[in-house]
């Protein structure tokens, strides 16, 4: 929690921020200070203008954007209004968003070293920086593997590599911008254990994360916004989410586990608790439910009494692919059913893009084949697989092709040479479904990112392919967002559309899918149904994973003696609670 003798190292009076392209300010006079060695999380609604809040508070606004400050941001005794960004380099590290978006060099040592140089740091000491920042993160032990290109790392392993050369700046302000949303859950853990080594009281860091388990412990303040960036919780962590969930999950808020489920449970046993021992503590005290609860498998009548069917929709055989020389997947053998929810997990770098991307044809083979309906790939063209498989991209920027947002949903239509009235009745309700109606003229480049990911969705389901592939479809959405993307692909799956899902969110693959394909240095490790394999403590070990939190919350409540390390999903648990 705050301490009040300690001098604020960021503070902000009266700020709005206003797009060159846009009409609408962001905030409406914000006034906050960030006392020196704060650990302040940074929460909000999708859209509500976290990352712009962001950008301002490290003088990149106004300096290098296109937008207008109003009012004061004065960062280590700087007004950023006036500063020129040398200055605040020295003081600000940020880890933005997009990976991609500041990855400027061709090796990973080169990147690191980036910033060092510019900030002048003799040569000694960026050697003496670089490689142990490098290592912190889990990309290089040595001066060899630190030459890899960026462009050889997964989406994760380029988030590490931009976390690397924030750490090895050593700066005073640190503000991280999702910086785990494209990580694994054990490099996620991992990434958290390392800021924790690194606090020693002086470095200030600003946190947005809708991941909060492992973000949570090291919080000192929770500020939250609402949709409109005013000011709605400003407090300690157990005093914000313990006594104000509800309010937070009106306004779309990610919130901890263990306080999402309580809330569902028992809302006014206040104060909630913040962790799952907390949680286990509370339930162990409780009344509960003498019977087990009835494991009952995702997917009902669709896929048959043992979860799975024999009518297989696509294959790999000995799929195989290499990017730069380098095998990122090997040996695939896959199939998958009609009608399933097929969900694909891994860590950083396992394979799991490239293998839907494969599915696709986004990705050539090496050897093996890949077959859609029994038909080999390689015998359809572009348009015929289109037909066939819908892609939604992990960076939603890499499928935006045209310049307004009505425009790119209607423009897999037009290429299929629909009828003009049916594209505009397809765009209008694609729009409205995504709640995307108001940017119908916008360009997709300039939605906020959440925006990005439902119009990704939804230009990948208006052509309505048979096989809908998604790539961490939630990434980047408030919790209400996610809900509703992750309801709508339930819905669609239920229509009979087989839906295939590379996520690091392992509760969400215990929730709703059905099978799941583990993926382990570009290998498939295993895949069978995903219960059985998350209840699986040692597989999911092997594979580099953690177990999600309603499997490792049963396993604590297991050692009271209730029978409960079969659950994995948040129903059953709700259920088994009297």
């Amino acid at each position: 929690m705050r301490e009040p003798d300690r001098e604020p190292v960021l503070t902000l009076r009266g700020v709005s921020v206003r797009y060159d392209t846009a009409e609408d300010w962001v905030g409406s006079g914000l006034d906050l200070d960030i006392a020196a060695g704060e650990t302040v999380l940074l929460l909000g609604p999708s859209g509500c203008g976290k990352s712009t809040l962001l950008l301002a508070m490290s003088g990149l606004i106004p300096t290098s954007a296109d937008a207008e400050l109003r009012g004061r941001v004065v960062c280590a005794g700087i007004d950023t209004a006036t500063a020129h960004p040398g200055q605040l380099a020295a003081h600000v590290g940020m880890v933005f968003q997009d990976p991609d978006a500041q990855v400027v060099t061709n090796t990973l040592l080169d990147e690191v070293c980036f910033g060092l140089e510019n900030l002048l740091v003799p040569a000694p000491e960026i050697e003496a920086r670089a490689l142990p920042a490098l290592q912190r993160v889990g990309l290089a032990n040595t001066r060899e593997e630190a030459l890899l290109s960026p462009a050889a790392l997964s989406g994760g392993g380029r988030q590490r590599l931009a976390i690397a050369c924030a750490l090895a700046l050593d700066p005073e302000l640190l503000i991280l911008d999702e910086p785990t949303a494209n990580l694994d859950p054990a490099a996620s853990a991992e990434f958290y254990a390392t800021l924790a080594e690194l606090r020693d009281g002086t470095r200030t860091t600003i946190l947005v994360e809708h991941e909060l388990d492992d973000a949570l412990p090291l919080a000192d303040r929770v500020i939250v916004l609402d949709h409109a960036a005013e000011l709605i919780a400003d407090g300690a962590p157990a005093d914000v989410f313990g006594r104000h969930a509800a309010l937070l999950r009106r306004h779309g808020v990610w919130l901890p586990t263990a306080t999402e489920i309580a809330l569902r449970s028992a809302p006014d046993a206040l104060p909630l608790p913040l962790t799952l021992p907390e949680l286990a503590d509370r339930l162990a005290a409780k009344s509960i439910a003498t019977d087990t609860p009835v494991e009952t498998p995702r997917g009902g009548d669709r896929t048959g009494r043992d979860g799975e069917r024999t009518d297989v929709v696509a294959r790999t055989v000995d799929a195989a692919v290499a990017l730069g020389g380098q095998v990122v997947l090997e040996g695939v053998d896959l199939e998958i059913r009609r009608g399933e929810f097929l969900a694909v997990a891994g860590t950083n770098g396992a394979g799991k893009s490239t293998l839907t991307r494969a599915l696709a044809g986004l990705a050539p083979l090496r050897s093996g084949r890949v077959e859609l309906e029994g038909v080999p790939l390689g015998s359809l063209d572009a348009r015929q697989i289109g037909d066939r498989v819908g892609y939604v991209f992990q960076n939603p920027e890499h499928q935006f092709v045209t310049r307004t947002v009505a425009d790119e949903l209607g423009y897999g239509l037009r290429v299929r040479r629909r009828d003009e009235d049916e594209i505009a009745a397809a765009v209008a309700a694609m729009l409205e479904r995504f709640d995307l109606a108001r940017y119908a003229k916008v360009n997709p480049f300039l939605l906020s990112h959440g925006e990005k990911r439902r119009l990704s969705v939804a230009t990948a389901l208006i052509t309505e392919p048979g096989i809908l592939i998604l790539d961490e479809p939630t990434f980047g959405q408030d919790r209400a967002r996610a809900e509703e993307i992750i309801a709508l692909v339930d819905e669609l799956n239920a229509t009979g559309i087989t839906i295939v899902m590379v996520t690091h969110d392992l509760q969400l693959v215990a929730d709703h899918a059905h099978r799941l394909a583990i993926l382990a240095d570009a290998h498939l490790l295993e895949v069978g149904p995903a219960a059985a394999l998350l209840r699986n403590a040692d597989l999911i070990e092997r594979a580099g994973l953690r177990q999600p939190p309603i499997p490792r919350l049963a396993r604590m409540l297991a050692r009271s003696g209730r029978g409960w390390e079969h659950l994995t999903r948040s129903d059953q648990l709700l259920e088994a609670q009297t």
